[in-house]
């Protein structure tokens, strides 16, 4: 049959990134705990295309993602990234995955087990030679604020955030050490199940634990900061104000290190 895509193009002008996105796909990534832990990845994959081809093949990112989807680990994931850059001729090719991660957690005075989801994402690049992997993990977590309880005799508002960390790194990590580092920076964990008495002692650890955005930013770059393993890195915080019509923002970035 025809080969519509290998046909040339005469407009002289290279894409940078063309391919498939937001594809879903049932994946398998490592779990601390248990090994392995099924989930379901939201995919883009993408090559570079030259200026003399009209256009890619769609269908073959597809089946190199179908080879690779049952065993995601960090290896892998390059070995993916060299196939599909193999499969399709191309010179670069670039790979995004993200995916709900869930972690079984006990609440702090019950003890009830409930899972919580974080979401975390793989974003690749192989350009000839060069390989770039970066790991992002997004943690919700609960901050009171410093401010509200200083000026206030009663009480002091609080907000859930989310804090989005991004690494360079060059020795294996856990994705659970990131969200331990993260909710231990804030003014307290966020949790799928709690009962009353665990209301009551999240409540007033967070009294006790006041936060800006700039702390929780500051807390987790400082403990990052000390793992040789991150080359890079950056920290992004977000609190979704509960009494304001904005959100709250902080964003810092360490630049790479031997």
């Amino acid at each position: 049959m025809k080969d519509v895509q290998s046909q040339p193009d005469h407009r002289n002008i290279d894409i940078k990134k063309v391919g498939i996105k937001g594809i879903k796909y049932p994946v398998n990534v490592l779990d601390r705990a248990n090994q392995v832990q099924a989930t379901v990845a939201s995919v883009n994959m993408y090559v570079h295309l030259p200026h003399e081809f009209k256009g890619t093949h769609m269908s073959r990112f597809v089946e190199v993602l179908n080879e690779y989807c049952g065993n995601l680990n960090l290896k892998a994931f390059f070995e993916m990234l060299e196939a599909v850059k193999t499969t399709l001729h191309a010179r670069s090719a670039n790979l995004e995955i993200s995916f709900p991660y869930f972690i079984s957690k006990k609440a702090p005075v019950s003890g009830v087990a409930s899972l919580m989801e974080y979401t975390c994402e793989y974003r690749g690049e192989i350009n000839g030679d060069e390989h770039k992997l970066l790991v992002c993990v997004k943690v919700p977590v609960c901050t009171l604020c410093p401010c509200s309880k200083e000026i206030s005799s009663q009480g002091a508002h609080n907000q859930r955030g989310r804090v989005s960390v991004t690494l360079f790194f060059k020795e294996f990590f856990w994705i659970e050490e990131i969200i331990e580092i993260v909710e231990s920076s804030a003014s307290s964990d966020v949790y799928a199940l709690l009962k009353r008495e665990d209301e009551k002692y999240i409540t007033e650890h967070a009294y006790n634990r006041p936060m800006f955005v700039e702390d929780v930013v500051r807390e987790v770059t400082e403990k990052l900061s000390k793992d040789a393993r991150f080359t890079w890195f950056s920290v992004e915080a977000e609190n979704f104000e509960s009494i304001h019509n904005h959100s709250a923002y902080a964003y810092t970035e360490v630049a790479s290190r031997p």
